[in-house]
């Protein structure tokens, strides 16, 4: 029961980042709008490199591949994501604060549900892309 949770647990976090990093491709204006409406700067840049990271790590986490690192490099890009672009703190034209703080929290349990699946991959043998331990 323990090992279909962690599986199922594990698969539904990278869809939840395997599908947005591929629309980010798929709708590339409108997540250009949305970042450059929050005054970001080298959107398009930042953009590519928020769906790579989003569909190679969801890609590996799925595999159950590099789970630690790809769990924390997501990690890392949530606060980066929920500083820049879900600062419900900061008033903008069009964007609802309210919602923003909603996702802000959402994020942070998404967060935690990250540092947890790299906290219970920690110590066990890490798998490369080829399937060998590393």
């Amino acid at each position: 029961m323990q090992s279909a949770l962690l599986h199922t647990g594990r698969c539904l976090l990278a869809l939840y980042f395997f599908l947005p990093g591929v629309m980010k491709f798929m709708d590339w204006d409108r997540h250009v709008a949305l970042m450059e409406s929050h005054g970001m700067t080298m959107v398009p840049i930042l953009l590519a490199l928020a769906g790579v990271l989003q569909i190679a790590a969801s890609l590996c986490i799925f595999a159950n591949r590099q789970v630690v690192v790809c769990a924390l490099g997501l990690a890392a890009m949530v606060v980066l994501i929920n500083v820049n672009l879900h600062d419900f703190w900061n008033l903008y034209e069009g964007i609802d604060a309210e919602h923003e703080m909603q996702n802000f929290v959402k994020n942070l349990g998404i967060f935690a549900g990250l540092l947890l699946l790299a906290a219970i991959n920690m110590g066990q043998p890490s798998k490369t892309i080829s399937g060998e331990e590393a």
